[in-house]
Order: C-alpha cells, then sequence, then structure tokens
C-alpha cells in the first residue's frame, strides 16, 4: 500500500468506529424498537414544526429515521434505520447509509422524514431494491421563527425531505448520495 492509501484506510476506520459508537439503533431489539423510536421522532417533529402534521395528512406515506449518525474525517460514512409508515402503520423497515469523500470532519446525529406526496413516488420507492435520494426530493427546512419553510415548488414535489434534530460538530445535513435499503430487523 502506498502512503496515502494507508492514510484513507486510517480515516476510514477512524470514521467507522466514531460512527459505531454513536447511539443509532444498530444492533437494537429490532422492530420494537425502531417503531417506538419512529414514534417518538414523529411526535417531536410534529410539536416543533406543526405545519408538518398537514403534510402527514396530505401524504401517501411516510418514511422516517428517527437517528442518523454521520461522521467523517476526509472520508466519511452515515447510517440509520427506520420505518416506512402508510395510513399511520408500519410497513416496512429501512436502513439508510451515505458514504462521502472529501474535505471533511467532524460527527452529527439527525432526524428526517420523506414525505411521499404521490402514489407513484412511494410506489418507486417500495418497489425498489435499494432508492438512492436524488434531485427529485425537496427540502423544506425551519427559520429563525422554528416554522417550516416550503418552496411554492415543494407543493408539488413527489418528495418532500424534513431534516431536524442536529446535534453534533458537523455543519449540514443533505440527504444527497444516500441510498435506502428495506431490511428486516
Amino acid at each position: 500500500m502506498t502512503h496515502m492509501t494507508r492514510r484513507r484506510l486510517g480515516a476510514a476506520l477512524l470514521a467507522t468506529g466514531a460512527l459505531a459508537a454513536c447511539g443509532n439503533g444498530v444492533g437494537s431489539d429490532g422492530a420494537p424498537k425502531i417503531d417506538a423510536r419512529v414514534d417518538q421522532t414523529l411526535s417531536q417533529m410534529y410539536a416543533r414544526y406543526p405545519n408538518t402534521v398537514d403534510l402527514a395528512q396530505k401524504s401517501t406515506g411516510m418514511l422516517v429515521m428517527p437517528v442518523v449518525t454521520e461522521a467523517g474525517l476526509g472520508l466519511g460514512g452515515a447510517y440509520g434505520r427506520g420505518a416506512l409508515r402508510v395510513g399511520g402503520a408500519t410497513v416496512d423497515y429501512y436502513s439508510v447509509a451515505k458514504a462521502s469523500g472529501g474535505l471533511q470532519i467532524g460527527a452529527q446525529q439527525y432526524s428526517h422524514v420523506l414525505f411521499f406526496m404521490t402514489n407513484d413516488a412511494l410506489m418507486n420507492f417500495r418497489r425498489s431494491p435499494g432508492w438512492a435520494a436524488s434531485a427529485d426530493i425537496e427540502y423544506a427546512f425551519d427559520n429563525v421563527g422554528q416554522t417550516l419553510q416550503a418552496e411554492t415548488t415543494t407543493v408539488t414535489a413527489p418528495v418532500i425531505a424534513v431534516i431536524f434534530g442536529q446535534s453534533g460538530i458537523r455543519a449540514g445535513a443533505t440527504l444527497e448520495g444516500v441510498k435506502y435499503t428495506r431490511i428486516i430487523p
């Protein structure tokens, strides 16, 4: 191995270790624990961002990722587990994974919810063996007044992402380059 390759391998191992050290539900008790975390996450989101209640009522389904842990030092990654809810009931469980490279350092945790606003978007997601977040996602965000804001294009977007509850020492969270995979907890 060259010196640069060893350095990258070391950074990847460090990022993986930091990721594993964070409490993101990996190795949890399975479905009941994921469902409890999803319920808690939705309660927190609805309390902090009341406008999401309307989004949930209009959506055909929601993928709720209670805790996604992201860490990086040159190379980075993210992982979390959650549930797909349709009509208020869990229909499947999913993991989310992300790998990244470049100028980055730090770790953070956050929650995110994908609101599927059309039947087609939900069916495409469910039929896919591994769905990757793409440009079709519109982001809703909070402003200083803690009110959920969405661009006017969000109203017609097939998938709306809400990212919240960020903590850690790494700036920003996006869903670019993440992959969702159905799991059996």
